[in-house]
């Protein structure tokens, strides 16, 4: 959001490539370790935003990625971590558990060899923004559900199969108006237009239903992902049409 109008080289791939081992992302981590430490504080890892499926094959997948997640997250000196679904936690817990043992932190290891810079942690640039159809649409349609949950008073919301709040929805359309005010294009050559958008928009609608809510949801996301003037936050306009 600091730096949508900055240029290509702040210009950030769709978001579910967006990891954390990515430069700039890997770099804020350590400082954070190094930083809590240095004042004893217990450095608490991301959130494991995965919600268990009845599906095993989509189960296996995601229990591996967050599986990898929480063991990069102990051995670079987390103390903890946390999850937005009960039946993530014995995952979470055996991965610090392998690092920790009995110990309730290991806010000793002070990583006092990690030397990070301001411009480690403005390397976006080292990440290729990279979008593709499928990016684009995930993020028009977790905006808008979320947006239809949040007009209804739910805050959080279960969104194929994450866990998903306002900060992952801001995310979410913030990329689309720096992709159109920064002159972004498809993998495939199409360059995202505010009538690229809208057309997806409209195609993402049909696939959600006919619920009261999600009109209101969709002018709001256009509001904030679609015009010149960016506001500041997208619930803001959002608490106008609330009941």
């Amino acid at each position: 959001k600091t730096h949508r109008t900055s240029g290509k080289d702040f210009v950030l791939p769709e978001r579910n490539t967006v990891t954390m081992t990515v430069p700039f992302m890997r770099a804020y981590t350590e400082l954070l370790v190094q930083t809590c430490h240095k004042r004893g504080a217990s450095a608490i890892g991301g959130m494991a935003a995965f919600i268990p499926s009845s599906d095993p094959k989509i189960n296996e997948v995601a229990f591996a990625k967050v599986q990898a997640d929480k063991s990069r997250e102990a051995g670079d000196g987390f103390d903890g971590s946390w999850v937005a679904h009960p039946g993530m936690v014995e995952l979470c817990k055996s991965e610090f558990t392998k690092v920790l043992g009995e110990n309730p932190n290991q806010i000793s290891r002070k990583r006092e060899e990690v030397r990070v810079s301001a411009a480690d942690l403005l390397n976006v640039k080292a990440t290729p923004a990279v979008v593709t159809e499928a990016g684009l649409r995930n993020n028009i349609s977790v905006s808008i559900q979320y947006l239809e949950s949040w007009l209804r008073g739910v805050g959080a919301v279960a969104i194929f199969n994450l866990m998903e709040d306002a900060a992952t929805a801001e995310i979410s359309r913030s990329q689309v108006w720096q992709w159109i005010h920064n002159g972004i294009s498809l993998d495939d050559g199409r360059k995202i237009t505010p009538e690229l958008v809208r057309e997806l928009v409209e195609e993402e609608l049909q696939k959600l239903g006919n619920l009261a809510k999600y009109q209101q949801a969709k002018e709001t996301f256009i509001a904030c992902a679609i015009s010149d003037d960016y506001l500041d936050f997208l619930t803001l306009p959002a608490y106008e049409k609330m009941d």
